[in-house]
């Protein structure tokens, strides 16, 4: 018998959880079962609020900061904070978490069997977001990704039961191209915190700039840097895809709907011209789900 939840998050923690509504792709949908939806979206909080912290997004009023036992003096430093987080969540494993986020996650760790690594890399991304601001090649940005992005994928394959090698190489490739779509996307707002995910090999390639990342719009130069980028990240996706034919029933319409956000916000900076500096160019719904169709109707003809 699952055991009944007791969670009860308080507002900084659900304020958090709201965030879902705001990402490329679903994060627990509807038609899945009840305790799949309850279990990534307790990783859904964890992978969130860590990032809040490493980018400095926390709710106001320093709840967070509380939770993990930081003093007010130190609550806006993010290094102190996620040192907090991490010996929070070996909390998880061998005792009780303060954080409302992590109680919430707790009983999917165990009815699971989780491990602590997916939970430290993406910890560690974090950590070296406050270190690392610029990345020279794209070897180095996959590096990062395999902090950032791919922990994510992995653990929605063990919270399903379906974790296999070649599944996780799947994964990894549509997890990183996620990343790197979001990166896209966000150009504008990562250069407002003095970071820039564009490999600098490759603005040097096109002829980009510091300074031309900054202008209101994109020139020719930064507009083919992206068509680039998002190519690569597009080939990531293609490789990914058979993910999608290799599960079952309604986890292959959820693993397709990570590959349709993916696609979907592809196409929405491509129609941006590639122009991605006014703002994050966002996919449409009816969009995502042409996209979700076009990939379902791909692993049945691969299947």
């Amino acid at each position: 018998m699952t055991p009944v939840r007791d969670v009860r998050p308080g507002p900084a923690a659900c304020a958090t959880l709201d965030k879902a509504a705001d990402e490329n792709f679903p994060v627990a949908p509807f038609f899945l079962p009840r305790a799949w939806r309850d279990d990534l979206m307790a990783v859904y909080g964890f992978a969130r609020l860590v990032d809040d912290i490493g980018d400095g997004d926390l709710a106001p009023g320093g709840a967070d900061a509380r939770h993990l036992g930081v003093a007010p003096a130190a609550a806006d430093d993010r290094i102190v904070l996620l040192d907090a987080f991490r010996a929070d969540l070996n909390r998880v494993f061998d005792g009780t978490p303060h954080h409302p986020l992590l109680k919430a996650l707790q009983p999917t760790v165990r009815r699971c069997a989780l491990t602590p690594e997916p939970f430290l890399g993406l910890i560690e991304a974090n950590r070296q977001d406050q270190r690392v601001r610029r990345y020279e090649t794209y070897e180095e940005l996959l590096a990062y990704c395999e902090l950032s992005a791919n922990p994510v994928g992995r653990l929605v394959l063990a919270i399903t039961g379906t974790t296999s090698p070649e599944r996780v190489r799947r994964s990894d490739a549509i997890c990183t191209a996620l990343q790197i779509v979001e990166h896209l996307q966000d150009v504008k707002e990562d250069l407002g915190r003095d970071r820039i995910y564009l490999p600098a090999e490759d603005m040097s390639r096109f002829h980009v700039t510091q300074a031309d990342l900054a202008a209101p719009r994109g020139s020719a130069s930064v507009r083919a840097l992206v068509a680039f980028e998002a190519e690569r990240a597009g080939s990531l996706l293609n490789e990914g895809t058979p993910l999608v034919g290799s599960v079952h029933g309604r986890l292959k319409l959820l693993l397709a709907g990570f590959v349709a956000g993916g696609r979907a916000a592809l196409d929405a900076v491509a129609a941006a011209g590639h122009d991605v500096l006014p703002g994050p160019p966002k996919p449409t719904k009816a969009r995502l789900v042409r996209e979700v169709g076009a990939v379902l109707r791909r692993a049945r003809r691969e299947g």
